[in-house]
Formats: structure tokens, sequence, C-alpha cells
């Protein structure tokens, strides 16, 4: 879903489309396959030390979410940590993949008028987490990295700077794949390339909703806009970006004719990023624990959820959860803080997922994304962010 800082949004033609699909999901023409329940935690056992124990070392076969969500085989999750009674130091390689563990990122204070670096600040305090990943959206012209986002990243304690960037703002992704756009490109170009640090690039996230029958914006216009700008970033000396694609991953749009169209290239494709949402009020579209949020599908036989098919198209491929985030519902607080609670206890099933960026924003569009929207929900999340599974050394 487009859920970006207020001076980011724009229409799209298609919303109406998208509306309407929800409307049908809603009144229960789509259905999760996923488990709604999540295994209670032990109370005799710290929460950090419980998700840990299921994502570190020792981690057993994965439970029978897994198997009702189409996860991971058990021996994938085992393989994604080190042995019982082994520490390990994880570190990221040039890719920014992570040797161990997974990133912990954010976009925050969405839809505010904070600066990135405030919005960054208030987050950490209140999870109580360093966030390895600062998530920002851009667009066409717009000069980034912003001085503000350099300032938040070059701390003592290090982050990875993830920008979004829109390249064909203004005009179609027809015409930024035919070189109309090379001037703007090449002027993006030195700002990457005097970035200090290596950085995550994202190009038009969420393509999916944007696509139409002709006009410049086709789906394969997106993979040849996608690729002529890689390369023509990397002809101008750009070594320093980590190239993602960052897929919306609504399930209606993953089973269009077109979908598959959209992919640019493995030699051009460092990471794929989905960004999906849920809701905390029961009974709709949306409603699940996190192996609903990552891996949902109404029919297994049409779309086998988004984890599954991109670890069976795109193997190779690390897997970033580019934004997700679960909206109150403020008549039970308590369904938004369950659903933080699934997120560690069902880690382990997915063991290509290598970085978790939250969206924080407490006015997207379809609601309060907040972690402290309520206080059993920051609760939750804060012992979510508690895992040592997320102190990855950068």
């Amino acid at each position: 879903m487009k859920h970006r800082r207020v001076t980011f949004l724009r229409s799209h033609p298609v919303l109406a489309v998208v509306a309407a699909v929800i409307g049908l999901a809603g009144s229960g023409a789509i259905a999760s396959t996923a488990s709604m329940r999540a295994e209670p935690r032990r109370p005799d056992v710290p929460a950090a030390q419980e998700i840990d124990s299921r994502l570190g070392g020792g981690a057993g076969p994965a439970g029978a979410d897994a198997v009702r969500a189409g996860g991971a085989p058990s021996s994938q999750a085992a393989q994604a940590s080190p042995a019982a009674g082994k520490t390990r130091r994880c570190t990221v390689g040039a890719k920014l993949v992570p040797t161990c563990g997974l990133l912990w990122g954010v976009a925050p204070g969405a839809f505010t008028d904070l600066s990135a670096s405030q919005a960054l600040a208030n987050f950490e305090r209140t999870t109580g987490r360093h966030a390895d990943i600062l998530h920002s959206y851009h667009r066409g012209d717009e000069v980034f990295p912003t001085a503000d986002e350099i300032a938040a990243v070059r701390q003592p304690k290090k982050r990875i700077l993830f920008a979004n960037w829109k390249v064909a703002w203004g005009t179609t992704w027809a015409d930024v794949a035919a070189g109309g756009q090379d001037a703007r490109i090449d002027r993006a170009a030195g700002r990457l390339k005097a970035f200090p640090g290596t950085l995550f690039l994202a190009l038009h996230h969420e393509p999916e909703n944007d696509v139409r029958s002709g006009g410049g914006m086709t789906a394969k216009d997106y993979a040849a806009m996608f690729r002529h700008t890689v390369e023509r970033l990397r002809a101008r000396g750009v070594t320093n970006v980590v190239f993602v694609l960052a897929y919306m991953a609504y399930e209606p749009w993953c089973v269009q004719p077109w979908f598959e169209d959209l992919y640019p290239g493995d030699d051009v494709v460092d990471w794929i990023g989905m960004d999906p949402y849920l809701y905390a009020k029961p009974g709709g579209y949306g409603y699940g624990d996190f192996s609903y949020l990552v891996n949902r599908t109404s029919d297994p036989a049409k779309w086998p959820g988004f984890y599954n098919w991109v670890t069976r198209t795109h193997g190779d491929k690390p897997l970033m959860v580019a934004e997700w985030g679960v909206y109150e519902h403020a008549a039970d607080p308590a369904q938004k803080a369950w659903i933080f609670s699934t997120v560690g206890r069902q880690l382990a099933q997915f063991p290509a997922i290598k970085a978790l960026v939250y969206f924080d924003s407490p006015n997207a569009p379809k609601g309060d994304t907040r972690p402290d929207s309520s206080e059993h929900a920051l609760t939750e999340f804060r012992r979510l962010a508690e895992s040592t599974v997320f102190s990855v050394t950068l």
C-alpha cells in the first residue's frame, strides 16, 4: 500500500480498483489459509530469550504454523541460525546481507512533519532499540541523500540508508528506459558516489499499483526502466549502492498475467523486498499472524504466497520486509499486541528474510501503525526488539 511521508503522497487512477478488490476481500471473497493463532509464550522464559531460542541455536523443526502457511521446511529454518551453544558475531557483506541474524529498520514518522533524524530518534527511544536501517522516500529530481539523512546514518553507531526513488516521476517508465531521464540519473549518480558508505536503493517501489496496459507504464516498461537506471548508475561509477526491487506483494496483483514481467533480471536486482500490512481488527482480509503477513494466499493453487514465490523463483536473493505495519484496532488493543507477539515466534520459518523494516506512522491512510499506539502493542513490540537476533554489527 502507498503509505508514505505526507510530502510524497500522490493519487493513482487504479486506487479505485484496489479499493474495490479490498472491499471484496473484506466481505469474505478472499480468505486466509494461514494460521490465525500463535503458540502461547512460555511465562517462565523471558520474551527475548524465547525469541532467540526460536531464531538462534537449537531451533527445532518449524511448527504447524509453517505447514499451514506453506512456509520453509524445518531443515531450512534450522540452517538459518548457529548451532546450539555457539556464539557468532553477525556482520554484513558487500551486498549488506547479514552473515547471521537480521537487520532491524524503520521508516520513522511517516505522514508527519518531523525530519528523518527527529522521527528516528523518537522511534528508537520509544522501542528501545537502535535501528540498522533508515528508510526514506524520494521522487524525480529531489536531491537525495539529504543532509539530514546523511547526518542520521553517520553516527558512532552505524546505520544503513535505504532510499526509495521514483526515477520516472513526471514522466513514464518507458521514457526512462529510452534514455529520456539520463541527465536526472547522472545527477543522482554524482550524489550517490559521494555518499559515505553503502546504501540500499529501491527503484519505484510497489510498481504493481502503477502498471497500465499502455502509455509507457506496462510491466515490461518497468523492468526496462529498472535495468536502464541500474546500468546507467553503474556506468557512471556508482559502486556503493545495493539495488532492491520492492514489491507491494498484494495478492490480487501477484496473480495478474503481467506480474512476472516486472522482474528486470538477477544481474540488476540484489535484494527482493515486500511491503505487506496487517489489520488488527479480526474478521477480514489482512488480519492474521506473521506467517500470514509474509506468505498470505487465498488459494495456494493459484498463488503460493509471496515468500514461497520468491524462494522458488529467485531463491538466491535475500528477502527484505521493506515495509510492514499493523493497523491499530482501538476497540481491542490486545489484537495488535498479539500480532507483534507472533513475529519472533515465526521468523525462523522464513530464513530467506534478512531484514525487517517497520513503517511507523500515526496517521497512515488505513490507520495508526505506530508500535506504541497502545500500551499492549508497545509491550510486545519492545519484546521483539529485545531479541539478539537483530544484533548485527555494521
